[in-house]
């Protein structure tokens, strides 16, 4: 197995930990948390909202970082300070406490999800970036399938400060030493590990756009990304509460577990179909079957059959999404400065995914829960009209979006 493959799949374990025990784990955790403390159940995801908004401060800084420095190296150190900061909440008996290492985490996560992983593979890949990204992808799909079940038995059995002491060891004695391991092998490679490539490295298989045209691609881009991982952000961090709210009851949980293998399906299926169509496309897809499903699940709830078709849906959206965000910069801007630009883009779209969380409590808790999918889905609908104009510039200027060369 060769080197970038090895840091694929290490890096897909460490993907699969990091979504599940820093993001994924709180929309189980939610309610005992808020319980502690005092918090209503609005009151907890506030908290969580401000610190994904402190994650979204942090994230420019951590792309220049992985560039700078490499971003296997900058995952290790990411790593240690995830484990801390969620030592830190499952010991303080403190509100405030638990509320200021909530923000540690997301920042310490700008150094370890996707918007890390994805350089990390790019500096060690000769040329097939896009290709290992769906690869890394397609292996941490797994990671709400895998942590809402177990995060929700060992709540049970155990309660959440002693999951949070389990998924601190595990960042800290699986994620850190994977991530060093990566460096090492990056060094021994001879890989970028800290030095931003010029376009003419990039390796890019579509064209791009004029550069006078650049600035306002990149802009359009980041809303678009932004306004659906604002809509995504909701349906991800409440997707059992949600589903129990329109009233699916006890099997919220057992139907969330389709997200999972529908996310991993998806991507598959795009590494598969997918080589000879422009990320673009992909894109504008990925961010079409949110407001479907949204719409789905509005207009059946509490048939079990939408509840299924809604959350295959939101599996579908964001399998490809995860991919797109990294592959869509690639292809229109290069990889030089790769990962600044990433920091950058998810900076916006972790401020607005930050609100979500509350956002969607709050009009759930005083509207109600139909009324909130309604409004979301609407969010991601301007989401989707931002990519729809990127690729109609695209177009303008020379490029097909299947990819193919344009007609005379």
């Amino acid at each position: 197995m060769t080197r970038p493959a090895q840091t694929v799949w290490l890096l897909g374990l460490t993907q699969i930990i990091g979504y599940g025990t820093l993001y994924y784990s709180f929309a189980i955790l939610a309610d005992g948390i808020a319980a502690s403390y005092g918090w209503t159940h609005a009151g907890f995801f506030g908290v969580f909202s401000l610190s994904l908004l402190a994650g979204a401060i942090a994230s420019p800084f951590a792309g220049r970082a992985l560039d700078r420095f490499g971003a296997a190296r900058m995952m290790s150190i990411g790593s240690a300070a995830c484990a801390g900061a969620v030592a830190l909440a499952a010991w303080t008996q403190s509100g405030i406490v638990f509320a200021l290492a909530l923000a540690a985490m997301q920042m310490a996560s700008a150094l370890v999800f996707y918007d890390a992983a994805f350089p990390a593979v790019v500096q060690v890949s000769r040329g097939d970036g896009p290709r290992r990204i769906v690869h890394l992808t397609l292996i941490a799909g797994f990671a709400s399938t895998i942590f809402w079940p177990l995060t929700s038995w060992l709540n049970s059995a155990l309660g959440w400060r002693e999951v949070l002491v389990i998924y601190a060891a595990a960042n800290a004695l699986i994620c850190m030493p994977l991530h060093v391991w990566v460096a090492r092998m990056a060094q021994r490679e001879g890989g970028n590990t800290g030095v931003a490539l010029s376009s003419a490295e990039a390796g890019v298989t579509h064209a791009t756009l004029p550069k006078e045209k650049l600035g306002r691609a990149m802009l359009l881009v980041t809303l678009g990304f932004s306004l659906s991982s604002f809509a995504l952000s909701a349906v991800l961090s409440q997707m059992v509460p949600m589903l129990t709210a329109l009233g699916f009851g006890a099997g919220a949980l057992a139907v969330s577990t389709l997200f999972g293998p529908a996310q991993v399906a998806v991507r598959f299926t795009n590494l598969v179909f997918g080589g000879s169509r422009h990320p673009l496309t992909i894109a504008i897809i990925a961010l079409l079957l949110l407001p479907l499903a949204l719409l789905v699940v509005a207009s059946t709830a509490p048939a079990y059959a939408g509840a299924v078709v809604f959350v295959i849906l939101v599996g579908l959206c964001s399998g490809l999404k995860s991919i797109v965000q990294g592959t869509v910069p690639l292809a229109l801007f290069g990889k030089g400065g790769f990962g600044a630009r990433l920091g950058f883009m998810a900076s916006f779209r972790y401020a607005l995914g930050a609100l979500a969380p509350f956002a969607f409590a709050f009009t759930s808790e005083f509207v109600s829960a139909a009324s909130a999918v309604v409004a979301f889905g609407v969010i991601g609908l301007l989401g989707l009209a931002a990519l729809v104009e990127v690729s109609r510039m695209v177009h303008r200027h020379g490029v097909n979006v299947t990819g193919e060369p344009p007609r005379p």
